[in-house]
């Protein structure tokens, strides 16, 4: 305890700067829960040396890794973030206030989770669509559909022509992108994935696509 105590004391000293961060119940609190695992040595009237020896230095990995996790928790964060990326690619990293990375995903494609008037949407980057483009099921979720909307616009896809509704949507975003009052246009017919086209993409201050990694990087 006394070792604990004047550890602290040593560090507060070294680095001043940091004593208006440091919460002093909290200190309190982990030097009453060190006293509480070590009086159990006080308690024990025959001592295994060897044995207390091994507590101690576990006990004491145990508080060196907890310090590490909190000073450090920020670019543990972001290695959890790359490594969910990595995983599941849809899960952009964002590197910035303003920018994010998004990986390359099935089939080739570069896929992102966003959403649409705070309703989560998975869209698929399409540099060929002019239009973000909604599927009926995502244009719901987000409260785009009623019995008013009208699809009478036709549209050129793949598949020969299709039609859809223009509509606006309040808020979109895409990771650390953020923009309000969206044309959009909803799909009549269902679809897999809603688009972000060019429509979208024209509203950043840049895309680039760098291997398998495309950057996004939004207006302030």
């Amino acid at each position: 305890m006394a070792a604990a105590v004047a550890v602290f004391f040593v560090l507060m000293r070294l680095f001043p700067e940091q004593r208006s961060g440091m919460e002093w119940a909290d200190a309190f609190r982990l030097f009453g829960l060190l006293a509480l695992v070590s009086s159990g040595l006080v308690a024990t009237r025959s001592l295994d040396l060897g044995l207390a020896a091994r507590n101690v230095a576990l006990w004491a990995a145990i508080f060196a890794l907890a310090f590490l996790a909190h000073a450090f928790r920020g670019d543990l964060l972001s290695v959890g973030l790359r490594a969910r990326s990595a995983l599941i690619p849809a899960y952009a990293v964002a590197d910035s206030p303003t920018s994010m990375v998004v990986s390359r995903g099935e089939g080739g494609g570069f896929y992102v989770m966003g959403s649409v008037n705070d309703a989560p949407v998975r869209f698929i980057v399409d540099t060929g669509a002019s239009d973000i483009v909604l599927s009926p099921k995502d244009a719901a979720r987000a409260g785009l559909l009623d019995a008013t909307t009208t699809f009478s616009r036709p549209s050129e896809t793949a598949n020969g022509v299709g039609y859809g509704a223009p509509a606006t949507v309040d808020s979109l975003a895409v990771g650390p992108i953020h923009l309000s009052k969206v044309p959009v246009f909803i799909n009549q017919a269902p679809m897999r994935d809603s688009l972000l086209g060019m429509a979208f993409l024209d509203r950043l201050k840049s895309f680039e696509f760098r291997g398998d990694q495309l950057s996004l990087r939004g207006r302030r």
